[in-house]
Order: C-alpha cells, then sequence, then structure tokens
C-alpha cells in the first residue's frame, strides 16, 4: 500500500527507463573504478621501484602509498564541485564529465615516465592522481542518484544497488588486466612498460560517456525540484552551504557510518596485497587471483542486499556489514598473516569472508545516502557524507603498512583498528536514526524516501 509521503514523490519513471539509468550507472561505475582501483594496485606492485625507490622497502611502500591516499583527499573537492553543478544543472551532465575527466587522467599516469628519466615523474602522479580523485568524488553521486531517482520508490534500494555494482568488478576488471599483463610479460617488461597498458585501456570510457550524455534522460525528482526552484522568485542559495545549514548532522554521521567500510575495502585488496607478496612469498598472481574470485562472489550479492534493503530496511542491513566487520576483521588479517606460498587457503578464507560483510554495505549504501536529503541538495549532501569518509579510508594501505611495519606478526593490528572503526560506525548508523526525524523543514518530496529509509 502507497503511503502518503511516497504520494508526495513526482511520479516515478517507467520500467524501461529505470533499467536503462540502473545500467548506465552500473557502466559508468565500473569504469571509473576501475581506473581508480589499477592506481593502487600499481602503488602496490610497481610504484614503489619505478617512482618511489629507496634503500628501504618499508619507505618506498609508504611514499607509494601516500599518493593513493592524495585521490581520497581530492575526493570531498570533487564532491563539494560536483554537488553545486549537479543540484542546479541536473545529475546527468555531471555524470558525463567525471567519466570524460577520468578517461583522460587515467589514460595519461601510462605515460608519465619513471623517475629515473624524468625527475619531475612523482610530481606529474600526484596530479593525475588528483583528477582521478575529483572524477571520482563528482561521479559517485551523480551515478547513485541516476540510478535511485529514476527507480520507483519500493525498489530504490534495488536500482541504487547497481551504481555500487562498479566497485567489485572496477577491481574483477583491475586485477584481470594486471593478470594478463603480469602472464605474458617477463618481470622485467612489467616493471618498464607493462603496465601501463591497463591505465591506457581507460580510453574506452569516452563512448560511455557520450552514450550517458545521448540517450539518459534527466531524473523525474530533479526535474521536480528544478522546476519548483524556477517558480520561486528569491535566489537560490548554494546548495553546498544549504546542505551544510540544513543537514550537518546527517553529512557527519554519514560519513562516520561509512568510514570503517572504505578502511576495510581498501586495506583488504591493497594493503594485504603488499603484505603477502613482499613479506610473506606469495607469488603476485596467485594473490590478483584470489582477490578477483572474491570480488566476482561479491557482484550478485550487491544487488541482492539492496533488494533486501527495500524489504527489511537500509539501516538494519547496513549494520548487519558493520557488525560483520567488527567480528571478522582480526580473524581475517591473522589468516592473512598465516598465509604462504604454500599456504593460499588462510588468504582466499579470509577475503571471501571480507566480501560477505563489504557487500551488505556496499548493496544499501548509495540508497541510504542519498535519501537523508531532500532533491534540491540531495547530490550534495549525500557526495559530502560518502567522501569524507573516503578521506580517512584513503590511508587504509598506509596505516596498513605503518601498523604492519615489515612484520607479518603485526598483522592483528590492522584488525584492531577497524573493530574501532566498526563500533564507531554503529554508533554513528544510531545517530542516522534520531537525527533524521529532527532535520530542518524538508520539502515533502523527501519525505517519502525518507520513510523507507527509516524503516
Amino acid at each position: 500500500m502507497q503511503s502518503d509521503a511516497d504520494a508526495a514523490l513526482p511520479e516515478a519513471a517507467p520500467p524501461r527507463r529505470s533499467a536503462r539509468a540502473s545500467v548506465a550507472a552500473a557502466l559508468s561505475t565500473s569504469l571509473e573504478w576501475y581506473d581508480f582501483f589499477i592506481y593502487s594496485t600499481a602503488a602496490a606492485l610497481v610504484f614503489n621501484t619505478t617512482f618511489f625507490a629507496t634503500d628501504s622497502a618499508v619507505v618506498s611502500a609508504l611514499n607509494s602509498f601516500a599518493t593513493v591516499a592524495v585521490g581520497f583527499i581530492a575526493r570531498p573537492i570533487g564532491g563539494i564541485v560536483a554537488g553545486q553543478l549537479g543540484d542546479k544543472y541536473g545529475r546527468k551532465p555531471v555524470l558525463v564529465g567525471a567519466v570524460v575527466l577520468m578517461a583522460v587522467a587515467t589514460s595519461l599516469i601510462g605515460f608519465v615516465p619513471s623517475t629515473q628519466a624524468v625527475w619531475l615523474a612523482p610530481t606529474i602522479l600526484v596530479t593525475l592522481r588528483i583528477c582521478q580523485g575529483l572524477a571520482v568524488g563528482a561521479q559517485w553521486g551523480g551515478a547513485v542518484l541516476v540510478a535511485t531517482e529514476n527507480a520507483p520508490a519500493h525498489l530504490r534500494g534495488y536500482y541504487g544497488s547497481f551504481a555500487q555494482l562498479g566497485v567489485p568488478i572496477g577491481v574483477v576488471l583491475g586485477n584481470v588486466a594486471f593478470l594478463l599483463a603480469t602472464a605474458f610479460a617477463s618481470p622485467e617488461a612489467f616493471v618498464t612498460w607493462v603496465w601501463r597498458i591497463p591505465f591506457w585501456i581507460s580510453l574506452v570510457m569516452l563512448p560511455i560517456a557520450f552514450a550517458i550524455h545521448r540517450y539518459l534522460e534527466e531524473t523525474p525528482e530533479f526535474q521536480a525540484a528544478a522546476a519548483k526552484a524556477a517558480t520561486q522568485p528569491q535566489v537560490r542559495r548554494s546548495p553546498f552551504f544549504e546542505v551544510l545549514r540544513r543537514n550537518p548532522g546527517a553529512i557527519l554521521t554519514a560519513a562516520g557510518a561509512n568510514t570503517v567500510g572504505i578502511v576495510f575495502f581498501y586495506a583488504t585488496i591493497t594493503g594485504s596485497v603488499q603484505l603477502v607478496t613482499t613479506y610473506l612469498g606469495v607469488a603476485r598472481s596467485t594473490v590478483l587471483t584470489w582477490i578477483l574470485i572474491a570480488c566476482v562472489v561479491m557482484i550478485p550479492l550487491v544487488p541482492f542486499f539492496g533488494w533486501l534493503s527495500d524489504r527489511i530496511g537500509r539501516k538494519l542491513v547496513f549494520g548487519l556489514g558493520s557488525a560483520a566487520m567488527l567480528v571478522w576483521a582480526v580473524p581475517m588479517w591473522l589468516l592473512i598473516a598465516a598465509s604462504g606460498p604454500d599456504r593460499i587457503w588462510p588468504f582466499a578464507v579470509a577475503v571471501l569472508g571480507a566480501v560477505v560483510a563489504m557487500a551488505l554495505q556496499t548493496g544499501t549504501q548509495g540508497t541510504l545516502f542519498a535519501e537523508l536529503f531532500p532533491p534540491e541538495i540531495r547530490f550534495s549532501g549525500a557526495s559530502l557524507g560518502y567522501q569524507i569518509s573516503a578521506i580517512v579510508g584513503g590511508f587504509a594501505p598506509f596505516v596498513t603498512v605503518a601498523l604492519i611495519n615489515g612484520d607479518p606478526g603485526n598483522a592483528w593490528r590492522v584488525g584492531v583498528l577497524i573493530v574501532v572503526l566498526a563500533a564507531a560506525a554503529l554508533l554513528c548508523l544510531q545517530l542516522i536514526s534520531r537525527r533524521r526525524y529532527h532535520s530542518t523543514a524538508a520539502p515533502a518530496a523527501a519525505t517519502g524516501t525518507e520513510a523507507t529509509a527509516a524503516r
């Protein structure tokens, strides 16, 4: 039965349009995350010697992973700029612009010469990494809102999860690219030039951007919000400052709830790779294969948990993910530390358990965060909440290396860090439930989605 709140929403898009929007969101995010993740993989496997070689393996790894974090620092800036534009001019043009920026920046990384050839190479690399961060910061909000705002109210969790499919698919594509590169090239050739090929592949994103621009319609909720704004005589406030004024608590609690998932994810797919390949003697191809298998397992789980959130509530499913990370973190890192060249099963069990916990959050986070804000400031609010947490998450590989400090026996420290962040996430999730009922007067159009998420 439709509630009064749901009736206040703009008419939902027809099923074909909803499906087209969700496919566009999945394609764009998959390629965006592919580009963003291959940098992290290259930082773990190549950049420590190509751009940041020192006499200490730990220092080289720290320098390399520090550039990974730079992209995360840039992500909130991209989210702020995109939020301003997306709330004023539409979700679709911002999504297209983000895809183009990512394609250009990532392909150019493949052309950066090594430090031995050009001493400014690390600076060029960092600049392009910043562009990647700006692009993914802009893209996330656009893709999530294109999917959720084009979906029927009772299936927003399911359709919204397709924007989140880019996370595991991006990892799979990135790992396949590097596995092929390592399989058909000698170690010397891989470090010299073959690692660049996965970055050049990103140019395929340009036709995708054109297709989104050509065939995807703007969302009904943005059209309704824009029509309402056009009838108001007063000058419209900046969406960025408006969301800070009206919903600061929602932004901060969303960021707090999401931080553990990002730390957990990057510590798993990047920090663990560096640990087992550098200190435990496991072959690079073996590690990447198991990361790939785990993310393939994760792909169907993401829409399933999105669908489940439509049935039992966003916060419950998201909270189950936080609780699973809290319980699994320490055993997981003890298993990773127990791995070896002839003992890969502990690593496999660790990452397979990890993706189930991650899928619980990944399948619901986009829709959950979008439903915290009314349509006219939704792009800004959802992007800020998500990307602020990314700043902390971006340091996960760096912190992982520092905590382990070259001794696999210290891996449990990473698990303890995740336990603390998971506990904080559960607290923030509870605060989200309380704050949403006390937010300043939100338009009627926002109440339907809030009712869905509050279940």
